[in-house]
């Protein structure tokens, strides 16, 4: 049945099973009830289906179909290392707690059905549930490591979230030994009583050899890998050299003096800039490899960037969206060759406001590929070998610099907020071990970039905005009023405040409110407060605005080589502007776009807990290296089990509340504080201390630290 017929049949049934006319029966006394044809039976029992794997009706033990109780609700299952989980429900501000003697048998990421617990919305405290049924689980695969008995074996997950082993028959084993990774499918989710049973489907490697940590993540994550062959074969017909008839139609730009500015270590060059005066006012130029002109719609190639998504940035390598063949080839803008692009053209005046622009199909070489340290060495530094190796792009340089400061000046004036917490950057040697680990590094460059990433991202955004055309924004909603509500209470203790109207706040406010702490003791503790009351970005076809960058317009335009929907509104760009924007187009892309924003929103979301698992084992066996070694730090979260102490490289290690043995220590949620009872002596969020790295545990990928007296030797950073 076609999905939209699907949706207006599951809303006209569970309509009626609302009525009080209605009483429960069983689905042949309800085909005859609607005058329902018997040839489209099946279609009314997959529609049955349905609203009960949503948990809108329930089937009673006789075939009886009825409208479920209020009392149920349905959600995802996030699963706890400790035992138990959480519910999220779509709507609902905060998630169910689970305890562990109510999950019956849910595992991480199921559609759950549960039951809210009585006498538990007490203001303050958290609601809790008891899980009645599992509508749909989301787990076929597990990734763990191996262990033999002698008549069995099992497998222990990798995912800390899924809580017990799964039990192997010898003979579906596939030979693996001890310390083995694998992937297991699972074959009888269990019960209460009885672990799950699963077979071995593939052997990584064993956990002792190189790469096999890292490669495990990316099976347990479910990274497709390698390409189909079909698509490799797609990819090796499409990318073929610029020839002249690709030109035709196109604004040759290829005379307009143009860079590209990138890590040193980047192979897929998507986007390239250009700036020119035009008076007082800048003529800026972004222009991203026009990728839909080999990935066309429906191809094999696209239906794989779908699946993919996004590309993916491990620690040791990177999970292309689109084979190298074509983003390291012909979608890379390489220096001194014609290639295909999509630009945006912007006049941008003294204010940092796009006064004119223009969106084209165009031909661009680019002159030079330059690196962010060579734009530093050239700008900031005043390095002059470097300044005379690129002696004509330097005004362009000076210009692009004072351009990003008016663009910056704008967006801080109207509350765009900047978390500059560092990222990671982890070196490894050959043998994928890390031998260095440092914060990466922001500079004039790396920011000149963003900032006029930001700025065609946000103008292609509006103009398509106004056309009333279907498109894929990027969106990121203003904070719950409560998370909001509890930062306004708790900056107070520190002497500041946040206007909040009805229950809303303008990100101005919290912008303003980061400007204050700067440099204060409180910084890292009310900063990671804020990030932490605020919602995630996603991609959606609904323009809802994007808080965090104070900008009602927003899109992802400028990397189609690397996310998917970048690529897809590339296409509704280009059809848009060769006339092709039919009604019939308009209505393809009405129905197709809310599903790929949620699908590439899902993906995404993979993509960043895949990178985090590879930066925590990497850490986890670089801090390995450093048992006994002093540290300082600053502590970045307090738990009631303990504090986490964040060292300068970005490494996080915790230091437990067991550990703590000078006195009897308890979590003091409301001020964020680990209080000593006796003593009263404080924890706080900031506050520096000296640590000694105790254990690591690569299994459960932790890091164990043991605070030193405050007056020890210095510590090393």
């Amino acid at each position: 049945m076609e999905k939209e017929l699907l949706e207006n049949r599951k809303k006209m049934i569970y309509e009626f099973m609302c009525s009080d006319l209605y009483v429960p029966m069983k689905i042949k006394e309800l085909a005859v009830l609607l005058n329902v044809p018997r040839e489209e039976r099946e279609d009314l029992a997959e529609v049955l289906s349905e609203l009960l794997a949503e948990g809108k009706i329930t089937c009673s033990k006789r075939g009886k179909y009825a409208k479920a109780e209020s009392k149920f609700l349905c959600g995802t299952f996030t699963g706890n290392a400790r035992g138990f989980g959480f519910v999220t429900i779509e709507g609902e501000p905060e998630d169910i707690f689970i305890p562990e003697s109510q999950i019956n048998g849910a595992m991480h990421g199921d559609t759950v059905q549960i039951e809210l617990l009585p006498g538990k919305a007490v203001s303050g405290k958290r609601r809790e549930g008891v899980v009645v049924k599992i509508l749909e689980r989301s787990i076929q695969r597990v990734v763990g490591t191996f262990q033999k008995s002698k008549n069995f074996g099992f497998v222990v997950p990798d995912s800390l979230k899924l809580g017990q082993d799964i039990f192997i028959p010898l003979e579906r084993s596939k030979g693996a030994v001890d310390g083995h990774k694998v992937v297991v499918e699972i074959t009888d989710y269990g019960s209460e009583t009885r672990k799950p049973e699963g077979k071995v489907v593939e052997i990584i490697g064993h956990r002792n050899d190189p790469g096999t940590d890292i490669m495990s993540i990316v099976k347990g994550y479910d990274l497709p890998v390698e390409f189909p062959e079909k698509v490799l074969k797609q990819a090796e017909n499409v990318g073929k050299p610029v020839s002249t008839a690709d030109l035709a139609g196109r604004k040759d730009i290829r005379s307009w003096q143009m860079v590209t500015i990138d890590g040193e270590d980047a192979k897929d060059l998507d986007d390239a800039v250009s700036l020119t005066r035009e008076g007082e006012n800048y003529r800026l130029g972004v222009h991203i490899a026009d990728v839909t002109n080999y990935v066309q719609e429906h191809s094999a190639l696209d239906a794989e960037a779908l699946k993919r998504g996004t590309s993916v940035y491990l620690v040791d390598r990177v999970i292309p969206m689109l084979p190298h063949l074509l983003s390291n080839g012909i979608c890379s803008l390489n220096a001194g060759e014609d290639r295909l692009a999509l630009s945006c053209i912007m006049l941008i005046d003294q204010k940092g406001n796009v006064i004119d622009h223009e969106i084209a199909e165009t031909v661009v070489q680019i002159d030079r590929r330059m690196s962010y340290t060579s734009v530093r060495k050239i700008l900031k530094d005043q390095d002059e070998k470097e300044r005379e190796t690129y002696r004509e792009l330097i005004p362009m340089f000076e210009d692009m610099e004072a351009l990003a400061a008016i663009l910056r000046e704008k967006r801080r004036k109207r509350g765009s907020i900047d978390f500059d917490f560092p990222e990671t950057k982890i070196i490894l040697d050959e043998q994928g071990r890390p031998i260095e680990i440092k914060p990466y590094e922001r500079n004039v460059a790396t920011r000149i970039i963003e900032d006029f990433m930001l700025i065609a991202n946000e103008t292609v955004a509006q103009d398509f905005f106004w056309q009333e055309i279907p498109f894929v924004y990027r969106t990121h909603d203003t904070p719950d009023p409560e998370k909001i509500q509890k930062l306004g209470l708790f900056i107070n203790n520190f002497g500041y405040s946040i206007k909040i109207n009805q229950d809303d706040i303008h990100p101005k406010e919290l912008q303003k409110l980061l400007g204050k702490i700067e440099d204060t003791p409180e910084e890292m503790l009310i900063s990671r407060l804020t990030l932490r009351s605020m919602k995630q970005a996603k991609y959606t076809t609904v323009n809802t605005g994007h808080f965090g960058l104070a900008t009602q317009y927003y899109c992802h335009f400028t990397s189609p080589i690397r996310r998917y929907p970048d690529l897809q509104i590339h296409r509704i760009i280009k059809e848009t502007l060769r006339g092709k924007m039919t009604e019939k187009r308009l209505d393809h892309y009405e129905k197709i776009l809310p599903e790929t924003a949620a699908e590439t929103s899902r993906l995404e979301r993979r993509a960043e807990e895949a990178e985090r698992e590879t930066d925590k084992l990497k850490k986890v066996e670089y801090m390995s290296e450093h048992i006994g070694e002093t540290f300082e730090g600053v502590i970045s979260s307090i738990t009631s089990w303990g504090m986490y102490v964040e060292l300068p490289n970005t490494v996080e290690g915790m230091v437990h509340v067991t550990n703590l043995t000078d006195d009897y220590y308890h979590y003091d949620e409301s001020s964020y504080e680990m209080v000593g009872e006796a003593t009263g002596k404080r924890y706080k969020l900031g506050q520096k201390l000296q640590v000694v790295v105790e254990s690591t545990d690569r299994f459960m990928r932790t890091i164990d630290f043991t605070l030193i007296p405050e007056d020890s030797c210095h510590a090393k950073m």
